[in-house]
C-alpha cells in the first residue's frame, strides 16, 4: 500500500506540471550526503512516519461472491494508516526553492483526496478514499527540528503532508461447493476393532440423475411425512 501511495503522489505532482521544467521528483531521504550529490532542481517527498488510525479499526468479515453469487472468500475489514511525508525543494538559490515549494503547496491544496485515476494496485481495487492534508496543524509526532536532526541536516522550509490510506484486509478463500455425498462408517466396537467395510455413501434421492454440478444443482425439496404446504388440504 505504501508504494501505491507514493505512486499516487508522484502522479499528482506530475499532473501539476512540476516535472516539465526539468525538476526531479524523488522519494529519497534529504540527508546531507544526498544533498551534496544533487545536481538538478529537485523536489523530495520523504516518508518518515507510519501510524495506524486505531479509531477506524473494524472487526468481522465480509463475503466475496463470483458472478453466480457463490461465496468465494471472506475478507477482514481494511486497516487505516496515516503516512507522514516531509516535502522539500532543493535548488542553488533559496528564492527558487521557495518558488518550487509554492507550486507544490498550490498543487496539494487543490484537493483533499487523491483522484481515483491516480490510484493503483490494492488502493484502486478497494475503491476507498485516500485523504490528503497538507501543512495542517501539528498535533503530535516528531517536530520538524527532530526530523532534520535525525537526517543530519540543517533546518529547512518544508511542507508536512499527511496521507490517510487503507491497507487491504486478509483474504481467506472459501472451499468449493460440495458435489459428492457423505460417507458414513460404523464406529469402532466396544473391544476397539473397527469395521473393514467401505462404508455407506449418503446421497439425496435422484442424485444419480444430476448434472456435473452434483449437490450444487437446484432440486425440489421433499416435505417430510405429516407436513403440508400452506393452503393445501391436510393429509
Amino acid at each position: 500500500m505504501i508504494h501505491e501511495v507514493d505512486e499516487g503522489l508522484r502522479l499528482l505532482l506530475v499532473d501539476a506540471g512540476l516535472q516539465e521544467s526539468g525538476v526531479d521528483l524523488v522519494f529519497d531521504a534529504p540527508t546531507k550526503d544526498w544533498s551534496a550529490r544533487r545536481n538538478a532542481p529537485t523536489i523530495s517527498v520523504f516518508l518518515h512516519g507510519i501510524r495506524e488510525d486505531a479509531g477506524r479499526r473494524r472487526t468481522g468479515t465480509a463475503e466475496e461472491h463470483d458472478e453466480n453469487g457463490v461465496i468465494t472468500a471472506w475478507r477482514t475489514p481494511p486497516r487505516w494508516f496515516e503516512l507522514t511525508y516531509l516535502v522539500t525543494a532543493w535548488t542553488n538559490r533559496p528564492q527558487d526553492e521557495h518558488r518550487l515549494l509554492s507550486e507544490v503547496l498550490r498543487c496539494l491544496m487543490r484537493t483533499d483526496v487523491l483522484p481515483a485515476r491516480m490510484l493503483t494496485g490494492s488502493l484502486a481495487d478497494l475503491g476507498l478514499t485516500v485523504e490528503l492534508e497538507a501543512a495542517g496543524p501539528r498535533t503530535d509526532g516528531p517536530s520538524a527540528s527532530d526530523v532534520w536532526s535525525a537526517l543530519g541536516g540543517e533546518l529547512k522550509a518544508a511542507i508536512d503532508l499527511r496521507v490517510l490510506a487503507p491497507l487491504a484486509g486478509e483474504r481467506a478463500p472459501a472451499g468449493p461447493p460440495v458435489t459428492e455425498g457423505l460417507v458414513m462408517k460404523t464406529a469402532p466396537a466396544v473391544n476397539g476393532t473397527a469395521s473393514d467395510g467401505p462404508g455407506r455413501r449418503l446421497r439425496y434421492e435422484g442424485a444419480g440423475d444430476l448434472d456435473a454440478r452434483g449437490f450444487a444443482a437446484e432440486r425440489e425439496r421433499q416435505l417430510p411425512p405429516g407436513r403440508r404446504k400452506r393452503g393445501s388440504a391436510a393429509r
